[in-house]
């Protein structure tokens, strides 16, 4: 006798956990695009213009480094946003859907911290209303994900599902120097998003910072005073991604098994992240060596870490 689904379309799609979860993926991706798209547009949000009483252009025509720094801040809070989605979608459709543990355990983690790390911004006390009831949204969303999914396991899965290692660091082979540049540079990312934070929620500027937009800290108060809160905002969203993004791929490389699909998506999620946080400098001419060597060194550990692990990936994916 075939086997029959008795089950809803909607209900299917909306309300099995890994679908909920690989849905919150693909919004941040949309949301990251968003973003960008509207920094490239040079138009601030309508809820950014009725805050600070002036648009873009006024500003702009005070001081245009000032919008271009604004600007350069979305777009690496929207690539990192595109960069964690990825990594949210792959986690879905393939650990997770193969009923791997530690994947609910690392969405439960990077979950958790990540949203928590978006709303760092109300340190300095500008709330964004389009910005946190979204993100509440999706944290309900999220949160019914993880308890369907959770439900789907045979049984609990368990923490120390996190405690294993599927990729060992050996430095005598090619792929485990590999992995290891790649550790290195999770850990990286992370330390730089605890950063961000801390200066958005704090000082907000870094001397490079004031240096490019030829200010002092006090002369954002003369041309309005909302204007260092909203720019936290922006600065400590983006220190959260990355926190977010660092811890996602150093447990997800430490615990997935090596296949062709997990390299590709380290690919396109690290290529993603460093490539709107690097390349809107060149954008705006905010080309402080000091300021990028950070992201440099990044960048450089990223792209010999996947090349050193390509083969190791793929070769393992063909062998299976």
């Amino acid at each position: 006798m075939n086997r029959v689904d008795y089950r809803g379309i909607f209900e299917t799609l909306f309300f099995e956990g890994k679908n909920l979860l690989t849905f919150i993926g693909i919004i941040l991706v949309f949301s990251g695009i968003f973003i960008i798209a509207q920094s490239f547009i040079g138009e601030f949000l309508p809820h950014d213009t009725n805050y600070l009483g002036m648009n873009a252009q006024t500003l702009r025509s005070i001081n245009p480094n000032i919008v271009n720094f604004m600007f350069h801040d979305r777009i690496s809070f929207g690539g990192s946003i595109i960069s964690i989605g990825t990594l949210y979608i792959w986690l879905s459709e393939f650990p997770l859907r193969l009923k791997e543990e530690w994947a609910w355990w690392t969405f439960f983690i990077s979950g958790f911290l990540g949203f928590a790390g978006f709303l760092t911004y109300l340190g300095y006390g500008y709330f964004d209303s389009y910005h946190g009831y979204s993100s509440l949204l999706l944290i309900l969303i999220f949160c019914i994900g993880l308890y369907k999914s959770y439900q789907s396991f045979d049984k609990r899965p368990s923490f120390y599902s996190l405690m294993s290692t599927g990729n060992k660091v050996n430095c005598k082979t090619k792929s485990g120097i590999g992995y290891l540049f790649i550790y290195l540079t999770s850990i990286g990312i992370a330390l730089g998003g605890l950063v961000v934070m801390g200066v958005g929620m704090t000082s907000v500027y870094v001397p490079q910072d004031l240096q490019y937009m030829s200010m002092c800290s006090g002369d954002f108060v003369k041309i309005n005073p909302k204007l260092t809160p909203l720019i936290a905002h922006d600065r400590a969203s983006f220190g959260g991604g990355l926190f977010s993004i660092g811890l996602t791929i150093f447990l997800i490389v430490k615990l997935s098994t090596p296949t062709k699909n997990l390299w590709q998506i380290l690919l396109i999620s690290l290529s993603v992240g460093f490539i709107t946080s690097i390349g809107v400098h060149f954008l705006i001419g905010y080309l402080n060596f000091t300021h990028l060597a950070p992201a440099y060194l990044g960048a450089m550990m990223a792209s010999v870490g996947l090349i050193l692990t390509y083969k190791n990936m793929t070769e393992t994916n063909e062998r299976s």
